[in-house]
């Protein structure tokens, strides 16, 4: 009985095997690509004085638009306009950057806009709010002024609440005194 045990175990694994061997992938035969003939440049002129072709010029069509931009990277095209120590009114500078931003805005009529006022740290926050609120509704007033429609503007005040830069001299305080713009919706 030893023996039929010892054939049986070896027919069974012998079993195995085989079916194992013949269940095993093949691995797929590998092609090499035909070589590309290379030109015969015995047979070919050469143009030394050959312009290179010209490339089409993008058509405004194949330009992107901004407006596939997210609003944050818009408002990037926006430049803020600065403001003197405790003044609302819009300085030279601040006119030809408004100017610019109303220039953008018409070119992209869909945009709105909010004006966000800002302040230095100096003075009480009420007064800052106040103040805030001047800078931004003259900003407002100015693009108005220069053809944009007003219902594409609003205006917010942030005093002194969200500065720009954040060191205490006069450098920096010029930076926090500004009329920032926001995209809303494009």
């Amino acid at each position: 009985m030893t023996r039929f045990a010892r054939s049986t175990g070896l027919i069974a694994v012998a079993a195995f095997v085989v079916l194992g061997a013949a269940c095993s992938k093949k691995p797929a035969a590998q092609t090499t690509p035909e070589p590309t003939p290379t030109p015969d440049v015995t047979s070919t002129p050469i143009s030394v004085a050959a312009a290179p072709t010209p490339r089409p010029q993008p058509t405004p069509a194949a330009t992107p638009s901004v407006l596939t931009e997210s609003l944050a990277n818009i408002s990037g095209y926006l430049n803020p306009a600065f403001f003197d120590l405790d003044r609302a009114d819009i300085r030279p500078d601040a006119k030809d950057v408004l100017g610019a931003n109303a220039e953008f805005l018409r070119k992209y009529p869909t945009i709105k806009v909010t004006v966000e006022g800002h302040c230095d740290e100096r003075g009480t926050r009420e007064y800052n709010m106040a103040l805030g609120q001047r800078r931004a509704s003259s900003a407002k007033e100015y693009l108005i002024s220069l053809g944009i429609d007003a219902s594409r503007l609003t205006i917010v005040s942030y005093g002194k609440e969200r500065p720009f830069c954040t060191e205490h001299d006069e450098t920096c305080w010029q930076k926090n005194r500004r009329a920032q713009f926001t995209v809303t919706s494009k």
